[in-house]
């Protein structure tokens, strides 16, 4: 990778899609939007549902977000015959990669700080821990989308098949990440499988941020979600073709 080169892919990216303003008012402006609708769904019911349920849909959203539009965006990449003409260049998978992440990491903390500083300020989201841990966790669980998004559009021949990897990567880690169900309370082979599902450390940090102030469990969980979002990377990187099939 040559950093010159993964700056000015990742300046690039972040230019189009300040020219595209529906998209970016749908990556900024969305999880905030939901996690609005879900405070006023529990707003009037006996007992504490948002706080209970708000620091797992916290780190979903963004992570839900980030994946769909990276991987949809990167096939638009790929059709259009851009993503060939920018390889041939003297760029490597790694530069296009690293940018794509870098540009799409910028807008994942601007998404996670509004979401956050929303959940904690006006919807009255109580939290135990430091909050700029809160945002680090959804900023982490929204770079993990964005690198998940990268590596399955390797796979996928249309945006509309790159949509269809949500259900494969997507709704089982939402599933099992301890959102329904607690994750010890899981039959011993579902639990085993959300031990290796990230989405289940970064739910588990949010929700251990809430409940609280002991952050060493916190740092632990979103080393995990990092490692996974860096393996992603590496292996998008690996597998990502220079030519459309």
């Amino acid at each position: 990778m040559t950093p010159r080169i993964t700056f000015a892919v990742a300046a690039r990216v972040l230019t189009q899609i300040r020219r595209d303003h529906r998209t970016l008012a749908m990556l900024l402006l969305l999880p905030c939007l939901l996690m609005s609708l879900l405070w006023w769904m529990f707003d009037e019911l006996p007992g504490n549902t948002f706080d209970s349920i708000g620091p797992a849909l916290l780190a979903m959203f963004p992570f839900i977000i980030m994946f769909l539009v990276t991987s949809v965006t990167t096939l638009r990449e790929r059709s259009s015959g851009t993503l060939e003409r920018l390889l041939s260049m003297p760029m490597g998978k790694g530069d296009f990669l690293g940018g794509y992440a870098l540009a799409f990491g910028v807008i994942a903390a601007v998404q996670s700080v509004l979401a956050v500083t929303l959940s904690v300020t006006l919807l009255g989201l109580e939290v135990q821990g430091p909050v700029w841990l809160l945002t680090v966790v959804a900023v982490a669980d929204a770079v993990l989308g964005t690198a998940l998004g990268l590596f399955v559009s390797a796979f996928a021949q249309t945006e509309f098949q790159a949509v269809q990897f949500m259900p494969l990567i997507v709704i089982p880690q939402i599933l099992l990440c301890g959102l329904f169900v607690a994750r010890d309370a899981l039959p011993p082979v579902l639990e085993a499988i959300s031990n290796v599902l990230p989405l289940s450390y970064a739910t588990d940090a949010m929700t251990h941020l809430v409940t609280s102030a002991d952050t060493a469990e916190v740092w632990q969980d979103l080393a995990v979600v990092v490692g996974f979002a860096v393996a992603a990377l590496s292996l998008g990187a690996a597998t990502l073709r220079r030519r459309t099939a």
